[in-house]
């Protein structure tokens, strides 16, 4: 999925900057409509059945399903939410054991039992969707529900991540008289038992949340209900925040809007922007079965002594972005450079070195692809600076593709880009998240890389040490071997920026550490 470094713990620390000095009130006896909040963003789900999504559609899930287990805001550990509580029953890490809150029920009065949360998570496996969370649960054996109120997962492998996988929107629980076990649902509408429940959705431009009366979990929902408007255009969605269309935005503000709204001359537009330091990364992924050039190890190395990272950043994010020269990012347990360690500063010489070494002696030509409408504005501004240092290289010509989310999507999962541009949101706040996704003949990329010492050897290991920070040496060498083999090319880590009306409050909380968005945590001020 999805700006920011994290602390140890990874957790969603936030800072506000209010752009609007002065103070007002507002009357104690607001209307119902002031007590609904409406959120503008470029990030539209692709899909309302979580078995179908591992992307952006996330920030909706979170808020009208629940999950087991949930990350609060400020926790670094997996916590209640359906769940009373859960627990692993072995020493070895193999079985966990969750038992539910009592009297849970869907929005359409189906009760949410032990048989409810087994139906939720097979239907992901037996469905299988290309572009859905199916690989997060690769070491779930199989699902036992010994009475209505207990479930017990038991692990192929010992896993002490598995925990955090339940505590994702992957996780989300569905009512089973409403999802087929084995299709997709695609009536346009949600069942689910979280904080909201979804009024009305139009694909593509917004979905009407009202608060779930039955809800019964972690989130204490601080309004009425959440309008969520999708802007395919970063500035009209801006424009909107201005014109008091919109109360608040996430996702898909560009370094130029970011620096705008922070300017002293925002302040008489009533804008506040709030700065989430976090754990977003973004990075080149390459596909060797899809050209010749792509498949020379010497290729892939070149590229990643040529791109100037900080040269990237500084022209593209001004400031609210940093270099990144490995998979798992600066804040994150178990961060290492290798990327920098093995190449250093950009250094088109030492590229020519390696290509002459390998015997390529000829322009290397390349068509790098990008998504147009997912990432925000800038994103084909950074391929275009991309383009530029590698063409001045002498050593690359390459040409740029961009292609709506939908269509993107499909073509990496189908393997038709030889080399293309992502971005990744943490699944949840662990160096695992970093390192597994991206390894496996099945991954979340689409194209197989299947390191043997990682996936034989250091991912298992790690995955026994209940203590996360114990599995670090395994985790170091794992990102020696991204940078030997440059199947990906880590290129920054950035912030998240929520710019909101001066009015709004909450926005400091609403990111959890997964970086989805917790609508319930907005709330209208009766002053300030």
């Amino acid at each position: 999925m999805f700006n920011r470094t994290r602390s140890l713990q990874i957790t969603a620390a936030l800072a506000s900057i209010s752009l609007l000095a002065g103070c007002g009130l507002l009357s104690d006896d607001s209307k119902d409509a002031e007590k609904k909040i409406t959120v503008g963003t470029t990030s539209a789900p692709t899909t309302l059945d979580p078995a179908a999504a591992w992307d952006g559609s996330w920030e909706l899930y979170r808020n009208v399903y629940q999950t087991l287990l949930a990350f609060p805001t400020g926790s670094a550990k997996p916590q209640p939410d359906a769940a009373q509580n859960c627990e692993f029953t072995d020493s070895a890490n193999e079985s966990y054991r969750c038992t539910l809150r009592k009297g849970l029920k869907f929005s359409n009065g189906e009760a949410l039992d032990a048989k409810a949360v087994k139906h939720s998570l097979d239907r992901i496996r037996t469905i299988g969707s290309k572009v859905g969370p199916k690989d997060l649960f690769g070491s779930l054996d199989r699902i036992e529900t010994p009475d209505a109120q207990t479930v017990v997962f038991h692990l192929k492998t010992p896993d002490a991540t598995f925990p955090f996988v339940l505590g994702s929107p992957a996780a989300s629980l569905v009512a089973p008289g409403a999802y087929p076990a084995d299709k997709i649902r695609e009536d346009g509408k949600v069942t689910g038992s979280g904080p909201y429940v979804l009024e009305s959705y139009k694909e593509g431009s917004e979905a009407v949340l009202t608060g779930n009366a039955s809800y019964n979990g972690f989130a204490n929902r601080r309004n009425d209900g959440v309008t969520i408007r999708y802007y395919a255009d970063a500035g009209q969605m801006i424009s909107a925040l201005k014109a008091k269309e919109i109360d608040a935005t996430y996702r898909g503000l560009s370094a130029a809007q970011v620096r705008e709204l922070q300017d002293p001359a925002a302040h008489s537009q009533g804008v506040q922007v709030v700065e989430n330091v976090g754990s977003e990364i973004r990075y080149l992924v390459f596909n060797p079965k899809d050209d010749p050039n792509v498949a020379k190890p010497a290729v892939r190395q070149a590229i990643a002594q040529v791109i100037d990272r900080g040269m990237l950043v500084s022209k593209v994010y001004q400031g609210t972005a940093e270099p990144l020269y490995s998979m798992v990012p600066k804040g994150v347990v178990g961060h290492k450079t290798p990327f920098y360690d093995k190449y250093g500063q950009a250094d088109v010489a030492k590229a020519k070195k390696i290509l002459k070494d390998a015997g390529i002696t000829q322009t290397v030509e390349l068509t790098f692809w990008y998504t147009t409408d997912r990432y925000g504005a800038s994103t084909a501004d950074e391929f275009t600076e991309i383009k530029r240092q590698l063409d001045e290289s002498g050593l690359f010509k390459v040409t740029l593709r961009g292609q709506p989310w939908k269509a993107f999507q499909e073509g990496y999962k189908s393997g038709q880009y030889p080399v293309f541009g992502r971005g990744w949101f943490p699944d949840f706040p662990d160096p695992d998240n970093f390192i597994a996704p991206f390894v496996g003949k099945e991954n979340a990329v689409g194209t197989p890389y299947e390191p043997a010492q990682i996936l034989t050897d250091l991912l298992p290991k790690s995955r026994r040490e209940g203590d996360r920070a114990a599995g670090i040496p395994q985790f170091e060498q794992a990102q020696q071997i991204f940078a030997e083999d440059v199947r990906l090319l880590p290129l920054w880590q950035g912030k998240l920026y929520v710019a909101a009306r001066e009015d709004i409050a909450g926005a400091e909380r609403a990111l959890d550490p997964q970086t989805v968005f917790q609508m319930w945590e907005l709330y209208r001020k009766t002053s300030w």
